[in-house]
């Protein structure tokens, strides 16, 4: 892959860019003032307003009548008027925003100002549902690059001072403490480190190096204090590429228009001329045809379309679709991305922190001419001598007995530890570590494709101990559910070895699956996936390595309790509880949250078109419409409070 100069800085996305697919016109981001008060001050002038007109006062008369419901519009008529402007403006001119403008301005020359009030005043209440369901949420997103190492200690002047990695220069020695992720690409100086790379590269066995290997920034130390030599500026490492790949691969995302603005496009045309057929057209036709009344008909002709109703139904549905997702620990970045959940067909996971939980247990010990637990007796005292991850997993063996002691024990580089245990010599090690002391292996250690730890006591072969990473609880589980609910083609991708993959895909009974992949080799495997416009793609992942495929992907989804953090912000869908099932519950909820709307927009448009029929006859006033828009409303309400209920099992 051809690299790219890239600023990290420049590579924070713009929230309305990166992850908007907006669901919805928003006013603003400000403050909660900004907000709310404006439908507050529209709503109670609007009360006390109507109050005044149903008691006759006297002095609420004439211009200061009109003044009134003139100030109380403006709050929430205002903003709705200048965004149909700035629509005329760029050539779109039947939106939403101008039929409303037109109907409600219409309503105050005839005179029924309360009514025209009341109109812009629901709308806003609809965008002010529409913008919590957004708000909501995009809450938990974290700032992409927040993950950077936001230092480096490098060796000047005779002592190892803080900077900024940016910094550093190439050639420059740094040092990285235990626990510290490496800031910048290079070679290592330390005699030996052990490295966890599983972010970058997926490996899920922590990586055992040794001097002048490469090590690249990312890489969390695990063991000792190392010291390494810059051969990348941080522009050029390897997150720096990595998060190029997001960047780019974002942009390849196109944007969800929702369906009401698209709907609008038809509706708003066709309601502006039918209301100019109803003031013009029984000129020609009616004896008695008086202009002012075809006007007025005209005019609550429009302000019974308003699209009110439609507009608060659609983000209630969403907003109830929203809250069940949370409520099971399952956050979805936006709207849009219920609805494009619905549409996957094809699931593309990854292994390590995904199916599996990205530690090191005991799998498999195999003690020959010993027993069980005397060998690992013997196992144990040496690895007590490593502070190694794999030694850690051998070391919470429940053991019986008393504890052996290691004496005089030495590390042999690459090849494992040797000492003595009960005055017995004891090797603890790989199979070059036995063909080194001529100790015979069996035939059967060759199949295993974990990480294997193989004994020899008294220059006889005594065991193997297999260390391999657990599958979560729920895996197996996970893909039978994902066949029930139709989701028939799932790929397994890993940057693991495709050894230890294919056996994971086994366990799990998934057919197509790959290993020894880097992230731009995810990328490839899915934009080929995609190629295929009938696969609509979903990618579960966790690590930084698997960001750009998530980006990439229709869907992509992060496993968010030990998911890094890049993942968890470039991806649509975050699974906070870790548990691969609840993508099946995701899916679950997207569909039925998709019902939901869709019922709430077949009851909004079929009572509208009812008392759009009556007002055109005369036969429904401003008001009735008015009403008609709040009961559907309350309906959609209850609709969509029924997905909080639902059961998802």
């Amino acid at each position: 892959m051809k690299k790219k100069k890239v600023n990290l800085r420049d590579l924070k996305p713009n929230s309305e860019e990166q992850h908007s697919h907006d669901d919805g016109h928003n006013h603003g981001n400000g403050s909660a003032f900004k907000t709310y008060v404006p439908a507050i001050i529209s709503f109670t002038m609007l009360i006390i307003g109507i109050g005044l007109d149903y008691f006759d006062v006297s002095f609420f008369k004439d211009w200061i009548r009109i003044a009134w419901y003139g100030i109380a519009y403006l709050p929430v008529g205002l903003p709705v008027v200048k965004e149909g402007w700035n629509s005329i403006k760029k050539g779109d001119v039947f939106t939403e925003f101008f039929l409303m403008s037109i109907a409600t301005i219409g309503a105050f020359v005839i005179g029924e100002y309360p009514e025209g009030v009341a109109v812009m005043l629901f709308y806003a209440v609809g965008e002010l549902f529409q913008s919590a369901a957004v708000n909501r949420a995009k809450g938990n997103i974290k700032a992409l690059l927040d993950v950077r190492p936001k230092e480096a200690n490098v060796f000047r002047e005779g002592d190892y001072k803080s900077v900024s990695p940016k910094d550093v220069n190439i050639g420059e020695k740094i040092q990285i403490r235990v626990g510290e992720k490496i800031p910048l690409d290079g070679v290592l100086l330390s005699e030996k480190a052990s490295l966890n790379t599983a972010a970058l590269t997926g490996e899920s066995k922590p990586d055992s190096i040794q001097k002048e290997a490469k090590v690249y920034a990312g890489s969390i130390n695990l063991e000792s204090v190392i010291e390494v030599e810059v051969t990348n500026k941080f522009e050029d490492s390897s997150i720096a590429r990595i998060l190029d790949l997001v960047q780019n691969a974002t942009a390849r995302k196109s944007k969800t228009e929702l369906f009401i603005r698209q709907f609008a496009r038809i509706y708003t045309p066709i309601v502006v001329f039918l209301a100019i057929g109803v003031t013009f057209i029984p000129y020609f036709f009616v004896d008695d045809y008086i202009f002012r009344d075809w006007l007025y008909r005209a005019l609550i002709f429009l302000v019974i379309s308003c699209p009110c109703a439609l507009v608060i139904s659609i983000p209630l549905g969403y907003f109830g679709g929203l809250g069940a997702a949370s409520k099971n620990g399952i956050l979805f970045k936006g709207a849009s991305f219920l609805d494009a959940m619905t549409k996957i067909n094809t699931l593309v996971m990854d292994k390590t922190g995904t199916v599996t939980k990205g530690v090191f247990k005991i799998k498999e010990v195999k003690a020959i001419d010993w027993k069980e637990t005397e060998f690992m007796q013997y196992l144990m005292a040496m690895e007590e001598q490593s502070t190694h991850p794999i030694a850690k997993a051998i070391l919470e063996y429940k053991s019986e007995g008393e504890d052996f002691e290691a004496q005089d024990v030495s590390e042999i580089a690459g090849k494992g530890l040797k000492g003595i245990v009960n005055s017995k010599t004891v090797l603890v090690g790989n199979k070059a570590l036995m063909i080194a002391n001529n100790i015979e292996v069996p035939a059967e250690t060759e199949n295993i494709v974990e990480s294997i730890v193989l004994v020899a006591i008294d220059n006889k072969f005594a065991g193997y101990v297999v260390i391999a990473d657990e599958l979560k609880e729920d895996a197996k589980e996970t893909i039978v559910k994902l066949q029930k609910v139709g989701i028939k083609n799932i790929m397994m991708l890993s940057g693991d070895k495709d050894s230890i993959t294919q056996q994971v895909a086994k366990e799990l009974n998934i057919e197509n699956a790959k290993g020894d992949l880097l992230p731009e080799d995810k990328l490839n495997e899915v934009e080929i996936l995609k190629k295929n416009p009938e696969n609509k793609v979903a990618f579960i992942g966790d690590g930084i390595n698997d960001a750009p495929v998530l980006a990439a992907s229709n869907v992509g989804i992060a496993m968010g309790g030990l998911g890094s953090d890049v993942a968890i912000e470039t991806a649509d869908v975050i699974i906070q509880t870790d548990q691969p099932s609840k993508v099946v519950r995701a899916i679950k909820i997207s569909r039925s949250t998709r019902k939901v709307v869709w019922q709430n927009i077949i009851l909004a448009f079929g009572v509208k078109v009812i008392v759009l029929i009556l007002g055109a006859g005369g036969l429904a006033t401003m008001w009735e419409a008015v009403f008609a828009d709040v009961g559907v409303a309350l309906l959609a309400i209850l609709n969509a409070v029924r997905l909080q209920k639902m059961k998802w099992d």
